[in-house]
């Protein structure tokens, strides 16, 4: 049985990572969980998961109250107090499914303690990966992807020999707005952003998948994970979402895990670590798959995958630049105070503007981080 510290409970993947656990308690008992700011979800999970010994929130007033009302709960707030769970915590594995930068330094802590991680938050090796690659090449921790992408990628790899592999292909839905031209996305609006055609998920991600700065993620993210090289990664426009990634293989033929665009499956393959029975399909061509719709990626409608992988190959500290501004260029986007192609050109300007560091050590990861957020809402917030 695995004890586990859900990091991100009350979000998507947080949510259905519940259903898996109230289903399978034989196998899995939930020990510690953080809600950030959803603090009206956790009296649920609590009555769900009596086997609660530790919570994390956002916010220190949101503690002090919790801590009051249950007395028995060790009680922690705020980004430290995710590493002070994680670090005091009784639990074997953690699933991070926070969003955005505050999940790289859980994911790192994770991984120093020897934990099992089943990691669904992209930025901690959009970031991390060089970290996070060296841990794992040291043997701290085990880690095992959530994202739908590279879960399908594992399972195909687990198929084959690596060596009959020509490239990896990542499957994209294009986003809210994949059939709009660049001339046409001058005026779009959040709510029409957020408008995703397959799959249900938070606003960032959703905006992120709009412009398709999430695919560049992915790319990056394969690149550690596989540790394959960024050249032979590429993206295919895929409209249903069905097809989640393939094995371009040397013959010509294909691998893929094709299924409907639903995250509970990714989940299981991660927290089963690999072990759930799965099944992936060979095909001589890509369209023998089924009745899909699939075309060719293009760098100039979306140039944020071009503009992360060139990040991705430059190395050293530019996704650290890259994510901040892209974070915090979307934060402005949803409030209003920029428009939708003002994202990729405020990432172009932040990496612009910071020089590189190669290398970076996690006081490097941090202090670039924030420097670029001051830089982007001075820029385009006005603060």
């Amino acid at each position: 049985m695995r004890k586990v510290a859900l990091l991100g409970a009350s979000g998507n993947i947080g949510s259905q990572s519940l259903d898996l656990f109230a289903a399978d308690r034989a196998s899995f008992t939930l020990t510690a969980i953080s809600v950030g700011h959803h603090v009206e979800k956790i009296e649920g999970i609590l009555q769900s998961f009596p086997t609660i010994t530790s919570v994390c929130v956002q916010e220190e007033a949101d503690a002090k109250s919790l801590q009051k009302a249950h007395e028995n709960l060790k009680v922690t707030w705020g980004d430290e107090g995710l590493v002070e769970l994680l670090e005091t915590g009784d639990f074997d594995m953690a699933e991070n499914a926070l969003v955005g930068f505050s999940g790289l330094v859980p994911s790192i802590t994770a991984l120093r303690l020897g934990k099992i991680l089943c990691l669904a938050n992209k930025e901690s090796l959009v970031v991390g990966g060089e970290i996070i690659e060296r841990m794992l090449a040291q043997g701290s921790g085990k880690l095992y992807p959530i994202d739908s992408e590279h879960v399908a990628i594992a399972k195909c790899l687990s198929k084959v020999k690596r060596d009959d592999v020509e490239r990896l292909v990542i499957t994209a839905s294009g986003g809210a707005f994949r059939k709009l031209s660049r001339g046409e996305l001058k005026n779009v609006t959040p709510e029409m952003a957020l408008q995703h055609p397959t799959w249900k998920m938070g606003a960032k991600i959703t905006i992120d998948s709009a412009t398709m700065m999430n695919k560049g993620f992915e790319v990056i993210e394969a690149h550690y994970l596989f540790d394959w090289p960024v050249d032979k990664i590429e993206v295919l426009l895929h409209d249903e979402s069905e097809v989640h990634s393939l094995l371009l293989m040397k013959d010509g033929s294909y691998y893929a895990d094709v299924g409907k665009p639903d995250m509970h499956g990714p989940i299981a393959y991660a927290l089963y670590e690999g072990k759930a029975p799965f099944e992936v399909r060979h095909e001589k061509g890509i369209h023998d798959f089924g009745d899909y719709h699939f075309k060719a990626f293009d760098p100039v409608r979306y140039p944020a995958v071009p503009m992360a992988l060139k990040a991705l190959r430059n190395g050293g500290i530019e996704t650290t630049v890259l994510n901040a501004a892209n974070e915090e260029a979307v934060h402005l986007f949803l409030e209003g105070k920029i428009s939708f192609l003002d994202i990729e050109h405020a990432c172009s300007l932040a990496l612009a503007n910071f020089p590189n560091i190669m290398r970076p050590t996690l006081r490097d990861i941090l202090t670039t981080d924030s420097l670029t957020r001051l830089y982007v809402r001075r820029k385009f917030g006005g603060q």
